[in-house]
Order: structure tokens, then C-alpha cells, then sequence
């Protein structure tokens, strides 16, 4: 349950003067998580706790006390106490009654009892209200004279009609990450043959029959072939061996997913029904090794410990890192150091896959964050592993925000500031920008403010959104052009002109420099836990498509401009003459590759690289533009290995170093030092030059002068041999 629905009930109560607030919810796990929030909840006049102020009270029996302010409940019981039953079963609102009914089901009969009259609520407060109230149920809620008030995040048709399409508020996913209240996601996909195809089991092979209920097991020899689809799967036919290649790609690209961490981050796997979730926890528990606690099922049908208290250690504590469910955790239930969601089944229902993505959307505090994933930095987005093609059926209002996953911070920003963003690039930063803002301190977020004069990220973040709104542009030319009805040209022109204004901010280059900077800030934060970087095309097929347009793109740029563009001219030329280039030359390569119809970089032809040929990448990029040169010896076959430049400049120096003193060809330490300051010089800017001695670093160790005291006549000769040795091939 969100602040704000605790804030609507304390209103309620203190201004509205309500007698009685019934609060309804889906089953008895989301009225402890109700009655938790309550507990917490400091109000916004004296900070006091709302349980200090008012009686709230979560219904165990069916009595209804009359000091209670707040009352919550299940439907389920609440038709109960209707009927004059004295006790009802707490067993009956472990589930929910949506899932206990059929849509066909006749509705409740109600009579009136003068023990519980129809004005008993002011307010009826109808948590999830897309599942349990209509229907069968229909019938209880119509009973109360009271207002009613649905929460829910993704309304179905009964609900709109239910509440006569009188939506208070419409709340988007996209604006709630740019507004920090959920965190967006990415889409990482594992796919198998078996789950995409089904299998066949040869006539004569004994294979194994198992009770789905007591999974007691029996040998039989088959008498003709089975045949199953991908749709039988994990119901009448299980693989093991396609549940264990899932779980183990999963383990083994958590690395991946989660660059940098060694901990498995809080984990939800949604299986088919219970026999699959058995089946999931067992191979779980078999792949990771780390013993029972590690992983845990959660469902209608665990045994031994109280699914209750599985749910509060999946939330509050270290262990289990992996929770298997099938619908019992799958709304309403709020495990906000949720980072990771794997669907292992497939969902035909908009509204539900909806509901289940939303339960890595939940926002935490850093500390708490930590205190059950110790190796976590700040949660600013979740992944969806989706093993089953569930993400591609299309059938959710809300997307990832990550619509450019190839392209950098950095070029974001610049092909904003450009005027050459589309809609995706304006989202995608939008996502990173919003990812940004979780991870900044208040004095960082300050300096935003003083280099944008006084505006705040969260708005700039809003503005890029409300540029891309296709009901906001209808609206601003419906006012542009002073109609009701305006036409697709208006709509296009009203759209560019608030593209334009959402953009206007990184017209200024301080902006630009200051945001640049806080994330390469936060990058380094986050970079120095980690053990590896890896990066391969997992998070979607498309993310490999795009490398290989990339990768085309980029060959086809370097034949169509070798003989036009300097830089290619010297790279190009045979033997190369690498000490005729500058790094000015390198500039304007890189300006051209950036520029329409390719809007390549350096970082984005690197990681296209990786993900296509990850063996003959060595090393990550160092973000420099020199590493271009790498990466066009490495397009042009000339390299059979792509370094990056700064690597292969060190390996050839070091080299050429042990060949000197091997030689006879000693140096003392200072010159040493001198020839290292040489060498990262070259690395970073292609050439050294004279004038070049005048500045950082070189000015600090006293420069051109200091140079010829410690080299003396053989300073001119030193500074052409590195040239010849580090960059001439």
C-alpha cells in the first residue's frame, strides 16, 4: 500500500470526519501488509504514528468493535459477519476469492442484519479492486450505504463499469519512475529449444509417470512416440533438463544481468502451479549449492513454515534470496528489495502480467536495501528474465523506458541537445536520468539546480515525458491552434515545438557537463565492486539485431570514406604512417561517424563488438576517442584482437622498454617516469609534441626545459622514437 492511500484514510478521518473507514482488501497477507503500513505510517501534521491516533483493526474474528476508526478485512469474511456467523476460518482468506470463482458463479445472496446496518461505513477503501468485488461478490459492497474507492494499478473492464468510468486519478508507470515513486525495468531473455518447441520421446524408452499431487513416481516402458508442445510443458509433461538449463543460465549470466554483485539479488520466479514450483526450488537449491534457506516455495500448498512468515523473511531478512511462487505473491504484495523477477510461465491476462511486473516496481531505502543485500548500491530499476517469451506478447499499456540500450549517457545527452532525438532517445535518458536521481546526494542534487538555475532533475525528467505524450500534444495543439478537433499536421507541429521545449535545458553545456559528470561519478561508485564486466545481447533479441546494424554500418562507413577522410587515409595507407596523424583528425572521424545516417560512437561500436564476438574482445573501452583507431583495424582485419588503444600503446612500450635495458639501454627513475608521462600522452591523444611539454602534466614536472635536463641532446630523439614505436605499426 502506497503513502498516499495512508494519507487519503488519515484525511478521511480528520477532515472528513468519517465514522468508520472499511478497508478491503484481496486476501489476509495484503491485510497484515495493510496493518504494517499502518503501524509505520507518521502523519503529516505531529508525526505521530496513525495507530497512536486512531483504533485500527485487522479483523481476526467477526466482530466489528465500535471504537474502531479504521476496520480491514477480506470480502470474504466480511460476508461472514452479514450472514450471523460467529467464526470464520482464517484458512479461507489465505486465498484470494478471484481465484477461487468462476466468472459464471451466481452472486451472493444478502439480507439484512440490524446487527451491521448499511450506514456501518462512511467509506469503503477497495484494495486490488480489478479482482474480488465483482460478480459473486457484487452484492456484499452494494449493501453499504458508503462511498467506494478502488485502488488498483491496472483497472480491467469490470472496473471501469463498476465505478461508472469515474477515474480520480491516472497514474502511469513511465511518470511514476520519473517521479521516483517506482523504479522502471529492463527485459533479459532465456530461451531454450524445448521451451520454444516442445519435444518427442521415442516409442520404447522407459520413462517416469509422477502424481501431481503426491508426487509418487512409477516406471513405464512407452508403447508409441510422445509428442508434446511447448504449451504442455511443466502441466502433464516435465522436462528437467529445460528447468535446469534456465536456472543455470540464470546463475551463471548473474554477472551479467547484475554486473558487479556476488550476492543473488532478491529474486521472485513465477512457476505454472505448485508441482512446477517444487520442481523450480529443487533445481534452484541443486544449481546454486547454498543449502535450503537459500531458496524457498510460496504458495497456497507449503508445508511446515507459515507462508506468512516466508514472505516476511523474503522481505525483511537475508535468506531466502529466491522465492517460488505461482499466484500467491503475485499482487498486491508489496517485497520492495524485489531487484530481479523470472517468469518460468506464461500469463495470457493483461491486467495480471501487469500486476505480477509490478512487484519489482517498489522503491527502498538504500539502508534498507543493505541490510538484506549487502553487496546492492541503490535499486533503480528491476529485470524482468523472461524465459518464456511472456514480454513479448505486447500486451501491457506500460514499456521499458530503456528503449536505446546501446547508446551511452553521454551520446543521450548530446543527441538531445542536438535537436536529433526521437521519441526512444528522449525515454531512454528520461530512464537514465530518473536511475540518476536515486543514486544522488542532496548536495549533488544541488549543484544541478545552480547550473539550471534553480530547476530540479525530477522536472527536467517530467518535461522529456510530457514532450513525448501523445495526449499532451493533442492537448497543446488543441490550444495552439484553438480547436477541439485539430488534424494530424497540428498534432505533428504542436509535438516538434514540445519536443523542443523538453529539450531546451541541454542547450546549455553546463547542464550537459554537470549531469556528465554526476553519472560518471555514480559509474565509479558502482564500478568498484565489481569483480568482472561482462556484456553480451542477452537483454533482448533486438539488442543483438541492433550490433549487427552497428557493426554493417560502421564497415560500410569506413569503404565509403576511406579515401575522403584523413584519418582513414593514414590508418588505411600500407605500411600505416600513424605519426602523421593528430588527434584532431581523430575528432573529426569521430564527428563523422556521429552524424546521420550512422550516430555512431566509439562506445557503441565497442559494445556491438562484445556482444558479437566477445572472444576477440579483450579489455572495456576506456572511453577515449583514440580507441576508434583499435576499433578500425579491428573492422578492417587488420588486428586480429580488439584492445583498446591505451592497452595497446602500454603493451608495445612496455615491450619496447625490456628490449632497451636487454640491450644495454639503461634509464634512471626520473626518465622513466618522464617516458611513462610520454607514453599515457600518446595513448590518450595519438602524438606529443613540443608546445604539447607546456601543459598538465608535463608543465608540473617543469616541462620542455625539465625534459632536456633529464634527456639532453637526446630529447628530440626520444620523444620521435616512442612515436615510431607506440603508434607506426
Amino acid at each position: 500500500m502506497e503513502r498516499h492511500s495512508l494519507l487519503l484514510r488519515h484525511r478521511l478521518i480528520k477532515h472528513a470526519k468519517a465514522k468508520r473507514i472499511l478497508f478491503l482488501v484481496d486476501r489476509s497477507n495484503l491485510g497484515r501488509q495493510t496493518d504494517r503500513e499502518f503501524q509505520q505510517y507518521a502523519t503529516p501534521d505531529d508525526g505521530r504514528k496513525m495507530t497512536e491516533l486512531y483504533n485500527i483493526k485487522q479483523l481476526s474474528s467477526n466482530n466489528i468493535d465500535p471504537v474502531n476508526k479504521v476496520v480491514i478485512t477480506t470480502i470474504q469474511r466480511l460476508y461472514s459477519i452479514l450472514k450471523g456467523e460467529q467464526e470464520y476460518e482464517a484458512e479461507n482468506e489465505e486465498k484470494s476469492v478471484f481465484e477461487l470463482v468462476t466468472q459464471d458463479e451466481k452472486p451472493v445472496g444478502i439480507q439484512y442484519n440490524p446487527k451491521i446496518p448499511i450506514s456501518e461505513f462512511d467509506f469503503i477503501v477497495v484494495d486490488e479492486c480489478h479482482r474480488s468485488i465483482y460478480n459473486k461478490w457484487k452484492q456484499v459492497l452494494d449493501y453499504f450505504d458508503a462511498f467506494i474507492i478502488g485502488l488498483t494499478a491496472t483497472p480491467s473492464k469490470h472496473t471501469i463499469g463498476f465505478f461508472d468510468n469515474n477515474q480520480v486519478m491516472e497514474y502511469t508507470h513511465e511518470r511514476a519512475v520519473a517521479d521516483g515513486v517506482n523504479v522502471g525495468y529492463q527485459v533479459y531473455k532465456i530461451r531454450t529449444e524445448i521451451t520454444q518447441a516442445g519435444s518427442k520421446v521415442d516409442a520404447g524408452e522407459i520413462i517416469e509417470k509422477r502424481d501431481k499431487l503426491t508426487r509418487e513416481k512409477r516406471a513405464e516402458q512407452l508403447d508409441e512416440d510422445i509428442i508434446y508442445e511447448a504449451s504442455r510443458l511443466d502441466r502433464d509433461v516435465v522436462a528437467p533438463d529445460q528447468i535446469r538449463l534456465v536456472v543455470r543460465t540464470f546463475r551463471d549470466r548473474l554477472g551479467e544481468i547484475f554486473p558487479g554483485r556476488t550476492t543473488v539479488p532478491k529474486t521472485l520466479v513465477f512457476a505454472k502451479d505448485d508441482s512446477h514450483a517444487e520442481d523450480i526450488t529443487k533445481i534452484m537449491r541443486e544449481e546454486f549449492g547454498k543449502g535450503n534457506e537459500f531458496c524457498k516455495k510460496i504458495t497456497y500448498r507449503t508445508t511446515g513454515e507459515k507462508p506468512e512468515d516466508l514472505i516476511a523473511s523474503f522481505r525483511n531478512s537475508p535468506m531466502p534470496r529466491i522465492a517460488v511462487t505461482v499466484d500467491m505473491i503475485a499482487t498486491g504484495t508489496d517485497i520492495r528489495p524485489l531487484e530481479c523477477i523470472l517468469f518460468m510461465r506464461d500469463v495470457k491476462t493483461k491486467n495480471y502480467f501487469d500486476q505480477m511486473k509490478g512487484r519489482g516496481t517498489r522503491v527502498i531505502k538504500k539502508d534498507d536495501l543493505l541490510a538484506v543485500t549487502p553487496d546492492a548500491t541503490t535499486k533503480d530499476h528491476f529485470v524482468i528474465v523472461d524465459a518464456v517469451g511472456v514480454c513479448d506478447h505486447a500486451m501491457t499499456d506500460t514499456h521499458s523506458l530503456e528503449r536505446k540500450k546501446g547508446m551511452s549517457f553521454e551520446q543521450l545527452v548530446q543527441t538531445v541537445a542536438e535537436g536529433r532525438a526521437d521519441e526512444d532517445v528522449i525515454e531512454t535518458l528520461a530512464s537514465r536520468l530518473a536511475r540518476l536521481d536515486k543514486k544522488l546526494e542532496n548536495k549533488e542534487k544541488a549543484e544541478i539546480k545552480e547550473a539550471t538555475g534553480g530547476d530540479s532533475l525530477n522536472n527536467i525528467i517530467n518535461r522529456l515525458l510530457d514532450g513525448v505524450d501523445t495526449d499532451k500534444q493533442i492537448q497543446k495543439a488543441k490550444e495552439m491552434f484553438k480547436t477541439d478537433t485539430p488534424t494530424e499536421s497540428q498534432v505533428k507541429e504542436a509535438a516538434r515545438e514540445a519536443i523542443s521545449f523538453a529539450c531546451k535545458p541541454f542547450d546549455n553545456p553546463r547542464i550537459r557537463d554537470t549531469l556528465i559528470e554526476l553519472k560518471q561519478k555514480s559509474e565509479q561508485i558502482i564500478d568498484s565492486t565489481a569483480i568482472d564486466r561482462l556484456i553480451e545481447a542477452g537483454f533482448s533479441e533486438e539488442a543483438r539485431e541492433q550490433s549487427e546494424k552497428v557493426v554493417k554500418d560502421f564497415k560500410e562507413f569506413i569503404e565509403k570514406n576511406k579515401d575522403e577522410i584523413l584519418a582513414l587515409q593514414i590508418i588505411y595507407s600500407k605500411p600505416y604512417k600513424m605519426r602523421e596523424i593528430t588527434f584532431n583528425d581523430i575528432k573529426k572521424l569521430a564527428d563523422a561517424i556521429e552524424k546521420p545516417p550512422y550516430k555512431l560512437s566509439p562506445d557503441l561500436l565497442w559494445h556491438a563488438y562484445e556482444r558479437l564476438e566477445k572472444s576477440r574482445v579483450k579489455g572495456s573501452p576506456k572511453h577515449m576517442l583514440t580507441d576508434l583507431i583499435s576499433l578500425i583495424r579491428f573492422a578492417m582485419g587488420k588486428e586480429p584482437i580488439l584492445m583498446p588503444f591505451e592497452d595497446v600503446v602500454t603493451q608495445k612500450y612496455e615491450k619496447w622498454l625490456a628490449q632497451q635495458e636487454s640491450s644495454g639501454r639503461k634509464f634512471t627513475l626520473e626518465q622513466k617516469q618522464w617516458l611513462g608521462m610520454i607514453k599515457e600522452h600518446i595513448a590518450s591523444s595519438v602524438s606529443v609534441t613540443l608546445d604539447d611539454l607546456d601543459l598538465a602534466p608535463f608543465n608540473q614536472k617543469g616541462g620542455r626545459l625539465k625534459l632536456y635536463n633529464v634527456f639532453g641532446d637526446d630529447y628530440q630523439k626520444i620523444l620521435e622514437e616512442l612515436h615510431e614505436v607506440l603508434i607506426s605499426q
